[in-house]
C-alpha cells in the first residue's frame, strides 16, 4: 500500500502539467494509509472530540471502521449524514455565525478529500493569494502588500457579501471538471455539498455555498475564488500601461531639480575659487530650490504613459492598489462586480466595497495600511537628500484593537478624575482568581504574546506597551484579590530584578516562570515558524504514532496481541482525575488516547460514564 507522502507527491507531480487531467483519483480513497493519517491530523484539532449527528466521536477508531468507511466508497453507498448546525457569536457584533459539525466518519472522509484537492491545486494556485494555504498567512499577505503597492494611488477594498455561503455548486464542480475527469470522485463532491444540516432536530437542504465547518471547505473555496485570481491576472496584463519605458520623472521636478544640480555643481568645482559672498548666494540659492524639489512629487500624479494595477487577496477579502486616475480605479470596480456576478454568481457588497484615496488609513486584515506622503528624507550614498518613505507602504496598529482587547479580557477600568479626564488601570479578573498562580500568569503572557505577534509588522506596534502597562496591573491586582492582600505587597513578594514571576519545583531544582517582559520591537518580517498554516502533507514518512499503536495490535493495558485494536480517546487530559486505571495511565504517558483491546476498551468505555 502506498504511503500518503507518496499518493500526495506523484498528484502534486502530475497537476504541475497545465493540461494534465485526473481520470482515476477516486481509487485513491481505498487506500487506508490516507485515512490513518487524516486521523492523526483530526485527533490533534480541538474538535476532534465533538459529536456529529450521529452521535459519534473520534473514541473507538479501529482500523474495521475504517474498512466500513472504504467498503461504503467502495460501493458507491456512502451517503454524508447532515451536519449538526451551532452557532458561534462574532467578534465585536451581536450577530452569530453559522457552524456545522460533521459525523467523525465525514471528517475522515474529508480530510482525506482536502489533502488529495491540495495536491492537485495548490501547485497552481496564484501567489496572490494567501488564505487557507500552506505555508502562507495574513502576514505573508501584509508583507506583500508592503511591497507590491508602494506608491498606488488608489486603493479599493473588496468584500464579497456572504461569500462562502453563496458558492454555487454547479460552478464550483465545472471548475473542478477542469482539471478532474473522475465522474465518481466527482459524485462523491455532489454528495458533501448536498449533504444538508440538522437544525433544532430539522433537516435543511444545502442548495449553495462550502459546507461550514467541513475539513475540505477551506481547499474548495480556494479552488473557487481562484477563479477570480486567474481573472486578476489577466485583467493585470491588460490594465499595466509603460510603453516598454521606464517611468520618468515629471517635467516640474526636473525643472526644479536642473535649477538645484547646476549650482550645486557649481558650487563643488568653483569652491576655492568663488568669492565667499559670491558663493552663500549660490549656497542659499541652492537649498531654496532643494527645499522646494522636496515637496514636488517625483511623478507625475496622472501619467497617461504610465499606469498599474496590483492584487491581493486572502479568503474572501482582497485589496486592489492603482497607480491611475480614480475613474481607472472605478472602472476596475465596476468590471470585477461584473466578473463575480456573470462568471462566479457573487456579489460584491456596495456598502462595504470602497474606493479609497491611499493617503487615507485602509484597513485589512486587522491591520491599517497607508501609502506614506512623508517628506522627511536622509542623505544617501552620494551625499544628496532624499525622501526614502514617500510612496512606501505603512502598516499600523489600529488603537481599537488593542484597546479593545482590554475589554474584551476584563483588565481595564475606566474612572474619571474631578477635571473629568480619564483615567486608566488594571483591575482583577474575576474568572482568573482561582487558577494556580504559573495559569494565572500563563494566560497574561498567551493573552500579551498574541497580539504582539500578529501586530508585530506593525509602524506603531510600540503602542502596546500601554497594553502592556494596563495588562501588568491587571495581573498585579488579580494576585492581590487571590490572597487578599494589596498591590504592592504583591510586588514586594513576586517580583525579582523587576519582573514579577513564580517560583516551582522540577527534578532538577527550583524553577521561575516569569510575566512577558521581552519589549514589542517591530519586525521586518515574520519567521516561518511564527506563520500559521493549515497542515501539510509530509514529503518526507515520519512515524505515525497513532497508528503506530493501531496497526501494533498489542492493548497499552493488559498487554494482549489482538488484530481488534480499538483507540480509546478523551477530550481533555485536565478533566481526567485519575479515577480508574485507565485514567491514571493517560496521566502518566500525558496521553488523550489509549489502544486497547476490545474487552479493555468495552471496560475503559463504561467505567467513563459512571
Amino acid at each position: 500500500m502506498r504511503t500518503p507522502s507518496h499518493v500526495l507527491k506523484n498528484l502534486e507531480e502530475q497537476a504541475c502539467k497545465q493540461d494534465y487531467k485526473f481520470d482515476r483519483l477516486y481509487r485513491n480513497l481505498y487506500n487506508p494509509e490516507l485515512y490513518l493519517e487524516a486521523y492523526r491530523r483530526i485527533a490533534t484539532s480541538q474538535g476532534s472530540m465533538t459529536a456529529g449527528t450521529d452521535r459519534m466521536t473520534l473514541d473507538d477508531m479501529s482500523m474495521a471502521r475504517i474498512n466500513r468507511i472504504i467498503a461504503k466508497l467502495k460501493d458507491h453507498s456512502y451517503q454524508p449524514n447532515p451536519a449538526r448546525r451551532e452557532y458561534i457569536a462574532k467578534k465585536n457584533s451581536d450577530k452569530k455565525r453559522p457552524l456545522g459539525i460533521p459525523s467523525t466518519d465525514d471528517k475522515l472522509i474529508q480530510e482525506v478529500v482536502r489533502m488529495i484537492l491540495e495536491a492537485i491545486y495548490e501547485p497552481t494556485f496564484s501567489n496572490n493569494s494567501h488564505g487557507f494555504r500552506p505555508k502562507r498567512s495574513c502576514h505573508t499577505a501584509l508583507q506583500e502588500v508592503k511591497v507590491a503597492f508602494c506608491g498606488a494611488k488608489w486603493i479599493i477594498e473588496g468584500d464579497i457579501k456572504a461569500c462562502f455561503d453563496r458558492f454555487d455548486h454547479h460552478v464550483l464542480i465545472d471548475i473542478l471538471r477542469k482539471r478532474i475527469k473522475d465522474e465518481h470522485f466527482i459524485g462523491l463532491m455532489w454528495k458533501m455539498l448536498k449533504a444538508g444540516y440538522m437544525e433544532q432536530w430539522e433537516y435543511h437542504n444545502t442548495f449553495s455555498g462550502t459546507p461550514q465547518g467541513s475539513g475540505a471547505s477551506p481547499i474548495l473555496a480556494n479552488v473557487y475564488l481562484n477563479e477570480l485570481d486567474r481573472y486578476m491576472k489577466e485583467y493585470k496584463s491588460a490594465f499595466d500601461v509603460d510603453n516598454g519605458k521606464t517611468r520618468l520623472p515629471s517635467k516640474e521636478y526636473n525643472r526644479v531639480h536642473y535649477q538645484y544640480r547646476k549650482r550645486a555643481v557649481k558650487c563643488k568645482k568653483l569652491k576655492f575659487k568663488m568669492p565667499n559672498e559670491e558663493r552663500k548666494i549660490f549656497v542659499s540659492e541652492m537649498k531654496y530650490f532643494r527645499k522646494i524639489r522636496m515637496k514636488i512629487p517625483y511623478y507625475p500624479p496622472i501619467d497617461p504613459n504610465y499606469r498599474r494595477i496590483q492584487y491581493n487577496r486572502y479568503a474572501d477579502d482582497f485589496v486592489i492598489g492603482i497607480i491611475g486616475s480614480k475613474a481607472d480605479a472605478q472602472k476596475v470596480k465596476d468590471d470585477i462586480k461584473e466578473f463575480l456576478k456573470e462568471t462566479l454568481k457573487l456579489e460584491l457588497s456596495e456598502e462595504k466595497t470602497k474606493i479609497t484615496h491611499s493617503s487615507d488609513l485602509v484597513r485589512y486584515l486587522g491591520y491599517d495600511f497607508t501609502v506614506s506622503r512623508s517628506q522627511d528624507a536622509k542623505r544617501n550614498e552620494k551625499g544628496d537628500l532624499q525622501r526614502c518613505w514617500y510612496g512606501n507602504v505603512m502598516l499600523y496598529l489600529p488603537h481599537e484593537k488593542w484597546f479593545g482587547k482590554l475589554l474584551e479580557y476584563g483588565a481595564l477600568k475606566i474612572s474619571k478624575d474631578t477635571f473629568g479626564k480619564e483615567r486608566w488601570s488594571g483591575v482583577h479578573r474575576g474568572k482568573l482568581m482561582n487558577k494556580d498562580e504559573i495559569e494565572i500568569i500563563k494566560r497574561y503572557n498567551y493573552e500579551i504574546r498574541g497580539i504582539y505577534n500578529y501586530y508585530q509588522l506593525a509602524e506603531n506596534v510600540s503602542v502596546l506597551n500601554d497594553f502592556y502597562f494596563i495588562m501588568k496591573g491587571s495581573l498585579y491586582r488579580t494576585f492581590a484579590a487571590k490572597y487578599k492582600s494589596t498591590f504592592n505587597k504583591m510586588k514586594a513578594k513576586y517580583e525579582k530584578d523587576e519582573v514579577f514571576g513564580v517560583e516551582y519545583s522540577t527534578k532538577s531544582g527550583q524553577k521561575r516562570y516569569e510575566f512577558y517582559h521581552d519589549g514589542f520591537e517591530k519586525k521586518a518580517e515574520v519567521l516561518l515558524n511564527d506563520i500559521d498554516t493549515l497542515p501539510q502533507y509530509r514529503k518526507y514518512d515520519v512515524p505515525n504514532s497513532l497508528a503506530k499503536r493501531l496497526k501494533a495490535g498489542i492493548c497499552e493495558v493488559c498487554g494482549a496481541r489482538t488484530p481488534e485494536i480499538h483507540m480509546h480517546h478523551v477530550k481533555r487530559l485536565k478533566d481526567l482525575t485519575g479515577r480508574n486505571e485507565y485514567e491514571l495511565l493517560m496521566i502518566s504517558k500525558h496521553r488523550k488516547s489509549l489502544a486497547l483491546c476490545p474487552d479493555c476498551y468495552e471496560k475503559a468505555r463504561n467505567k467513563s460514564f459512571k
